[in-house]
């Protein structure tokens, strides 16, 4: 057991807890962090605003699957009558948001998850507006550095998501999030990577694969990062094959259930179909049997057939200068 995990049970007997707690993860992490008091009146109204927010969100997303299912069926509310509906229930969160800042207008968690709630309901800019209050009113809280660079970043402004995630590492260097979000957008925006960063393309993916790594160091059991991590192998030009089969062996590694190992069997085919290696690639393939896999792996097949029998006729047909010998 850890020293930090020991001193944390430690600090739940303490008197003070949520002191303890703080002090602490100073100590063994050199990270300053206020834990909330629970039993705090302004803590609990504003995990009150969380829980009505999280509830609400709920029930909207089952009005959706359940029109969805509805209207397979041929039935289901039109999207305007749904769209109204679901606007008449964030209505009251919504309320509840704007009454608390009235007593609390410097609460930055509130105005963080106010944010994320606005987001959620296609208010982009004003979500923006509340990411930045709070970053105003704690300028050393990475997750409102993050969710700006978000913003920035699905809003077209690459060079200032550069900077904000960086910021929001550096304020938590041990937060996966930040260190994959920032490689994502490295390597996706590749262009403004060059010159921000004044590397050559290939730098930058060597950048961006050193913040994966980053991430995965820092949460190696997680198979949805590795697994992401993996195929943005796919986008290297050229294809740095070993590397890609290592991340895809990673992430096999602590692959949770056989439908995710059965996935990356279907990765392992495709990359080296891609390499030349048919008999290894047919290996992985024939390894694939659950039934969600079976058109994907049809189609992996169906290549793997065609590029086999195209080298095969490539390697036997006679030159030029032989037949006329």
């Amino acid at each position: 057991m850890s020293n930090l995990l020991i001193g944390l049970l430690g600090a739940l007997v303490a008197t003070n807890q949520p002191q303890a707690v703080s002090n602490l993860i100073l100590t063994n992490t050199g990270i300053s962090i206020t834990v909330p008091d629970p039993n705090d009146p302004v803590e609990k109204a504003y995990r009150k605003l969380l829980a009505d927010d999280d509830a609400a969100q709920e029930e909207v997303d089952q009005w959706i699957r359940d029109n969805q299912l509805f209207a397979e069926q041929g039935g289901g509310s039109p999207p305007a009558v749904l769209n109204e509906r679901i606007k008449v229930r964030f209505a009251p969160v919504r309320k509840a948001y704007e009454d608390f800042f009235q007593s609390q207008p410097s609460h930055v968690r509130a105005r963080l998850a106010y944010g994320s709630f606005l987001l959620d309901i296609y208010e982009g800019a004003e979500a923006q507006a509340q990411w930045e209050k709070a970053r105003q009113l704690d300028l050393k809280n990475p997750a409102a550095w993050n969710n700006l660079a978000d913003y920035y970043a699905d809003n077209g402004e690459i060079k200032t998501a550069f900077e904000y995630y960086a910021k929001a590492s550096e304020l938590n260097p041990l937060e996966p999030t930040y260190y994959h979000n920032l490689g994502n957008v490295v390597y996706f925006f590749r262009k403004d990577a060059v010159e921000f960063y004044q590397l050559t393309e290939q730098q930058v993916f060597d950048k961006a694969f050193d913040l994966y790594q980053k991430a995965l160091k820092l949460d190696p059991n997680n198979f949805p990062l590795a697994s992401d991590v993996a195929q943005t192998h796919y986008g290297v030009r050229p294809m740095r094959t070993e590397d890609a089969l290592q991340a895809w062996t990673n992430a096999l590694n602590i692959a949770r259930d056989d439908i995710e190992r059965e996935g990356v069997y279907v990765h392992f085919a495709r990359i080296k179909l891609n390499a030349g290696r048919f008999v290894e690639a047919r290996c992985h393939l024939n390894a694939v049997t659950n039934a969600m896999y079976a058109d994907l792996k049809k189609r992996v097949m169906r290549n793997l057939d065609e590029r086999e029998s195209l080298d095969r006729q490539t390697n036997s047909a006679p030159s030029p200068a032989q037949k006329r010998e």
